[in-house]
């Protein structure tokens, strides 16, 4: 069982910035495609980053260029650096496999976030 644990969110100004973090633990078989998610309400689950095996990193129109992801494999831990926030980005992010893998991890709770104008 494979479990997933996000954190760092909170209340930030918008234009502030926010490093959110996904610690996995337990059966990890594969690390090497993580994704972050977010949910704001009365919405759907989006994919907002992902990052591959290679490093290579892909990117929600409404976040490139303000959003990087990284991960420490040694730590099984993916980040997601979050900059020049806005009202918009405001939901609870999670991490979690990409939606063209095979399965995915039981989700987290999640880390909510909440940009204020």
């Amino acid at each position: 069982q494979v479990h997933l644990v996000e954190s760092g969110g909170g209340l930030v100004l918008a234009g502030g910035s926010l490093r959110l973090s996904c610690v996995a633990s337990g059966s990890i078989f594969s690390f090497n495609v993580m994704g972050w998610y977010r949910q704001a309400p009365g919405k759907q689950r989006e994919l907002v980053a992902r990052i591959g095996s290679g490093g290579s990193t892909n990117y929600a129109d409404s976040v490139k260029g303000r959003f990087t992801i990284y991960k420490d494999d040694a730590r099984t831990t993916v980040y997601l650096q979050m900059n020049s926030l806005k009202p918009e980005d405001t939901a609870v992010y999670y991490c979690n496999r990409p939606p063209d893998s095979s399965y995915y991890f039981p989700w987290g709770q999640g880390t909510q976030v909440t940009v204020s104008s």
